[in-house]
């Protein structure tokens, strides 16, 4: 955070006679320790290099700004909503190949109003290029899995989501009664996932 200048005191006015006085002197000596002293008080503590300092000699030159992971409301989704207007519920943001550039995990649905419509979860990535949009590269999960996507994260290129859904087409839309813990890593130029299935019942 650049720091704030300190205001320049007024000095006094040394010369409203033609001879000098000692308490002039005396005067000026106080205004301009003050100045000295203000100007200390927002310099950076000893140790800590000012903002926009540049690397002394022989030393590496700072890193650039880090990579920021694609937006997920910049993206367009392959989700067919008949008309309604798709809706990004979570996001998770890490690198999941290993290249040093984050990627994107987005849970996205239809906004049907009511209900809960079943989650798609995709994988965003963004070309370098400045003006580049975010793009879906990976379906992790589609809708027709009927489940709903909560507690989703990426930790060390795994991604992580808790997903809940129906044990059978009787089970009433309102009361999902099936739990899956579901991970996905990118492994051998593809996604893969391993699921641990909980016991049925209501969620």
């Amino acid at each position: 955070m650049p720091h704030s200048h300190a205001e320049t005191a007024l000095l006094p006015h040394t010369l409203e006679h033609s001879r000098t006085r000692p308490v002039h002197w005396l005067a000026t000596a106080t205004a301009m320790a003050a100045v000295i002293a203000a100007a200390g008080l927002v310099q950076p503590a000893t140790g800590t290099p000012a903002t926009g300092t540049t690397a002394s000699a022989g030393e590496p030159p700072a890193k650039g700004p880090q990579a920021t992971a694609p937006d997920p409301a910049g993206a367009t989704y392959p989700l067919d909503c008949k008309g309604a207007p798709q809706t990004v519920t979570a996001g998770a943001q890490g690198d999941l190949d290993g290249d040093g550039r984050p990627e994107t995990v987005a849970a996205v649905r239809c906004d049907a109003g009511s209900g809960t419509p079943p989650h798609a979860l995709y994988v965003l990535t963004q070309d370098r290029t400045e003006a580049a949009r975010p793009r879906v590269v990976a379906t992790l999960l589609d809708t027709a899995r009927r489940q709903t996507v909560t507690d989703l994260t990426v930790r060390d290129g795994l991604v992580t989501a808790t997903l809940v859904g129906y044990s059978s087409p009787d089970v009433p839309r309102y009361s999902p009664d099936t739990k899956q813990l579901a991970k996905w890593r990118w492994r051998d130029g593809k996604f893969r996932q391993e699921l641990t299935d909980s016991a049925a019942g209501s969620v």
